[in-house]
């Protein structure tokens, strides 16, 4: 995955981008498992980038919990 501004992206392409990040991590760590990795710091980028996703699901998550609240209140 390139540097990708995921705040521009909607709920739905975040969540096959969380998928396809998991996917490719667990192929990477295969790889580093039977000694076929090349580049090992693309894991640390995918689990960068799963947390990224992570974070920007999470922060969408929370607002929108504090809209439904101040529309209750």
């Amino acid at each position: 995955m390139a540097k990708t501004t995921y705040h521009d992206l909607d709920d739905g392409a975040l969540v096959e981008q969380l998928a396809e990040a998991k996917d490719e991590l667990f192929k990477l760590r295969f790889q580093l498992a039977t000694g076929q990795l090349t580049n090992h710091a693309r894991i640390r980028q995918v689990k960068r980038d799963i947390a990224r996703i992570k974070t920007e699901l999470r922060a969408r998550e929370i607002a929108a919990a504090e809209q439904l609240t101040e529309e209750n209140a």
